[in-house]
């Protein structure tokens, strides 16, 4: 969980150029265009989607973009791929639009932007127009476990989840616009947790159109819904894993020994010392 993936639980293809970017694992595809996103200007009812890789991002997009778009431009969700949608900031592939440039072209109001990005990577523009942050947290174990597997399909790396849960949990401390959820709380109650999303946004929908939203944005929904699952995403090799693979608390279990799970639970307890942060690695 630290700047190196977790390759030691198999073979795994060659990876892109891994190297280290103002102190974070980077590689160029979330470099390459620096200057151009982080001098991106925010708007200021802008949403910032902000997660560790594999810790609820594609989720919580899809039931903001439900929330916002989903009654009042229907068409949208059969005919538009959700990277298009919520566009990735940081992404920057020869055969795609950049992020930035997909972001420009929103045409919506709010914004959905979603990013990767450690807090302290964030373009300053989002702090400045004081916008809305959600972010998205998933316990350790369960959140390694995914990303392994979306690592065989798929290269990508944020450097440490301990330093990016941490981090960001610490501006919101400071910050009233950073809405914290935890990906354990929504799959134990999604409607509560939407119900807070709501609040924060001061958005106040129906009691049909949340049991709406929360039904299109029910798991095995998402993961056959081809504008959700990103099987229209050139990048992803669904012959190796699946995008959406699981959605479970707890899938750890099936991977961790019982040697992994003490060597895993000492490092954590040791980079942990000092946070305020409570996961739950079963409900």
């Amino acid at each position: 969980l630290g700047s190196v993936s977790v390759s030691s639980f198999m073979d795994l293809p060659p990876r892109p150029e891994l190297f280290d970017f103002h102190g974070i694992s980077m590689t160029h595809c979330f470099t390459d265009n620096w200057e151009n996103i982080q001098n991106f200007q925010a708007k200021q009812d802008d949403i910032l989607i902000a997660t560790y890789p594999k810790a609820g991002t594609t989720w919580v997009s899809y039931m903001l973009d439900l929330l916002y778009f989903g009654q009042t431009f229907p068409e949208r969700q059969i005919s538009t791929s959700i990277y298009q949608t919520v566009p990735f900031l940081e992404i920057n592939v020869p055969f795609m639009d950049s992020g930035v440039v997909l972001a420009n072209k929103l045409d919506t109001s709010p914004r959905l932007i979603k990013t990767h990005f450690p807090v302290q990577f964030v373009p300053k523009s989002f702090w400045e127009q004081n916008c809305r942050v959600v972010y998205v947290a998933r316990n350790a174990k369960d959140n390694v476990v995914s990303f392994f597997h979306f690592d065989r399909m798929n290269k990508v790396v944020f450097g440490s989840w301990y330093d990016h849960v941490n981090g960001w949990w610490k501006k919101k401390q400071t910050h009233s616009k950073v809405h914290y959820m935890f990906y354990e709380d929504l799959i134990e109650d999604a409607g509560q947790e939407l119900d807070k999303l709501c609040h924060f946004l001061d958005m106040s929908p129906s009691v049909e159109t949340k049991t709406w939203i929360l039904d299109r944005a029910q798991f095995h929904n998402m993961k056959n819904n081809t504008m959700v699952n990103h099987s229209v995403v050139p990048v992803m090799d669904f012959e190796i894993s699946h995008f959406m693979r699981k959605g479970k608390v707890g899938d750890w279990k099936n991977h961790f020994t019982v040697a992994q799970n003490e060597m895993f639970d000492e490092d954590y307890k040791m980079k942990m010392t000092d946070s305020t942060l409570q996961f739950r690695t079963e409900i």
